[in-house]
């Protein structure tokens, strides 16, 4: 009897394990197609918003739900925002990639406050890209909360933050390690790590707020 329960037990955890894997590489797929479909430019950062919006869902229980039609869904419904958020962030992203380039030309001949600014500035920005689309993912507010939010939020709870960081390091090191990994699992568990620990805040701060 014990061995037919431990069985049961070893195909139930091996259907789920497959279940997800399944789950991350049709995520990781339309994210690709849908990037393409936007012609890039207008596409990544609505496929984005859409891979942690499915992931959103997922983790709070919605595990059946129809990948196509939901990623379509959220991709439509936030093209607009995602688009202008992910815009103003890469016109300052190039910004600073001038300054620092301006810095290392400059090093030994400026004071040690102004990369020390450019340094901290840069920390802040990273930690506004962490959070952003997540807070659009979750909550309805113009573009300026979002952004302002990001950075109260990800200060605020900097251990979040840091795990949310290491989650897209983490990522970042495997898909150069094992390239093979890049067009099936890569962005999906990026986008389903980092909105694990956004929604261990953000579900705090709706609990408070009701």
């Amino acid at each position: 009897m014990k061995a037919t329960m431990d069985g049961k037990r070893i195909v139930s955890t091996l259907d789920r394990l497959f279940q997800w894997i399944m789950r991350l590489a049709a995520v990781n797929g339309l994210w690709i197609l849908f990037t393409i479909f936007g012609l890039f430019v207008g596409g990544i950062f609505p496929a984005t918003v859409a891979a942690l919006g499915v992931s959103r869902k997922w983790i709070m229980g919605e595990q059946e739900l129809k990948l196509w039609k939901t990623f379509k869904q959220i991709y439509f419904q936030e093209f607009a925002g995602a688009n202008i958020l992910g815009w103003i962030l890469l016109v300052v992203g190039g910004l600073l990639y001038l300054n620092y380039k301006v810095l290392a030309e400059a090093a030994g001949e400026i004071l040690f406050i102004i990369p020390f600014m450019f340094y901290l500035i840069l920390f802040f920005y990273c930690i506004i890209i962490l959070w952003t689309f997540p807070l659009l993912v979750h909550y309805k507010a113009s573009w300026f909360q979002h952004l302002r939010n990001a950075l109260i939020i990800g200060l605020s709870k900097i251990h979040y933050t840091a795990a949310s960081g290491l989650v897209i390091v983490g990522v970042i090191f495997f898909s150069l390690e094992f390239p093979g990994m890049i067009p099936f699992f890569s962005i999906s568990i990026a986008a389903l790590g980092c909105m694990w620990f956004s929604l261990q805040i953000f579900q705090k701060m709706d609990t408070r707020v009701s």
